[in-house]
């Protein structure tokens, strides 16, 4: 066996003691439900490490997300439902299936060729609708995009951005006209979906331009509380005029 394939069975060893009798207490009360809390976790901290380029954190949470999926693969295997054996095979079958140009005959030159084979071959694997396949518990932002895109995939799309920028005009006046809350927020998720698909057609993954604008106003409002306190005052204490100075002067830093 490979080196790979040595550190894999001791991971799935290593779970299983841990699942067995004797083995630890907070493992054994585990579920595939009570897990997911924690699989979400560390998928963002996934995320963190390669937005911050930190290939010594990457592959720290690497082995944290791979252990999820060898706990809940550990479980099934428990109950009799899979093991991983069945979860790699499955996935390795579908790739070789959603890869006829590299695996079988078929002819696709670009990347654009292979997303518009993609959704026919997730077809034929049983799924009724295009829009089948985008979780649920996605990020709004995220099923947002991952819906527009699809559905452009088909040609139900505007011809370019103007078409996208003059809809999100259109939704943010019928926001300002809604009455009732239920109304006003249907409104502004009309809004927002609208804005999405200006950011897709300017190329901007929306979920990341809104967290890098997160991390801007959380730093310079971070400043704002450390000058205030080298005054010896609160925030309570500055109008909005006064903290919207040192706002400026925090953005004149270039935070």
């Amino acid at each position: 066996m490979s080196k790979s394939t040595d550190a894999l069975e001791e991971l799935l060893g290593i779970q299983r003691m841990l699942l067995a009798p004797g083995g630890c207490p907070w493992d054994q009360e585990q579920t595939h439900q009570s897990l997911v809390r924690y699989l979400i976790e560390e998928t963002y901290e996934v995320i963190e490490a390669i937005e911050q380029g930190d290939m010594h954190k990457l592959r720290e949470e690497l082995g944290d997300l791979l252990l999820q999926v060898v706990f809940h693969a550990a479980l099934a295997e428990e109950r009799g439902d899979f093991n991983f054996a069945d979860v790699t095979r499955f996935v390795s079958q579908k790739m070789v299936n959603r890869h006829p140009h590299v695996f079988g005959s078929m002819q696709l030159e670009t990347s654009d060729d292979v997303l518009d084979k993609w959704e026919t071959f997730k077809r034929r694997e049983g799924k009724k609708y295009l829009l089948d396949g985008i979780p649920k518990a996605l990020p709004a932002l995220m099923r947002a995009e991952k819906i527009q895109e699809k559905m452009s995939r088909v040609g139900y799309d505007w011809p370019d951005v103007t078409g996208a920028v003059d809809k999100f005009r259109e939704e943010l006046i019928e926001l300002d006209q809604a009455h009732g809350q239920d109304e006003i927020i249907e409104e502004m998720g009309d809004v927002l979906f609208a804005l999405v698909n200006v950011a897709r057609f300017k190329k901007v993954e929306v979920e990341q331009a809104l967290q890098s604008t997160n991390d801007k106003v959380t730093k310079r409002f971070n400043y704002i509380e450390d000058v205030v306190r080298s005054r010896g005052q609160s925030l309570e204490q500055l109008t909005l005029k006064e903290m919207d100075a040192i706002w400026d002067e925090a953005k004149g830093q270039g935070l």
